[in-house]
């Protein structure tokens, strides 16, 4: 029995749930009842105003936004959903910070709830750098169901990793 590694830190009772779906056929028709709209955030100028919008909305405080992309060059596998980084250039006597988000390119064609849990996750690292309790009650402001939401993109990485049924 393989480990469900996106759920390695879950309860054994929660894996075993899980593994009974997978092994009736059911997770996938789960996740698509639960989560079939798409998103019509297809390139980087469209996630660019979508994560700025939220951030409008949330974070209005927070330091501006230099870029957002999807990036391909992300690896799922090393659990690098998105990143957050602050890029520091001098500009003649000044220090000018530009921050930049990158989402993985899975996001592009993942339900629209999962786009936003990533977004949000990632915005919420302007405030909090530490995965910590502030963190994720940042993250529950901005979107309520986002602790779910979080555990159900962990099923749908799951069920992209195992692939169509044979």
């Amino acid at each position: 029995m393989e480990p469900l590694k996106y759920l390695a830190g879950y309860p054994p009772h929660l894996q075993a749930r899980v593994r009974e779906l997978i092994g009736q056929g059911r997770l996938g028709p789960m996740l698509a009842e639960k989560y079939g709209q798409g998103h019509a955030v297809r390139n980087d100028g469209q996630l660019y105003a979508y994560v700025q919008a939220l951030k409008d909305r949330h974070l209005r405080q927070s330091v501006p936004l230099g870029k957002v992309v999807y990036d391909g060059r992300l690896q799922v596998v090393k659990h690098a959903l998105g990143t957050h980084t602050a890029v520091s250039r001098v500009h003649g006597g000044r220090l000018k910070a530009s921050r930049e988000i990158r989402i993985a390119s899975v996001f592009r064609d993942a339900p629209a709830e999962f786009l936003k849990m990533i977004a949000v996750h990632e915005l919420a690292h302007l405030k909090e750098y530490e995965h910590n309790k502030a963190f994720y009650q940042l993250c529950t402001h901005m979107e309520p169901d986002y602790l779910q939401l979080e555990f159900d993109l962990r099923l749908y990485l799951t069920h992209l990793e195992l692939g169509p049924p044979a």
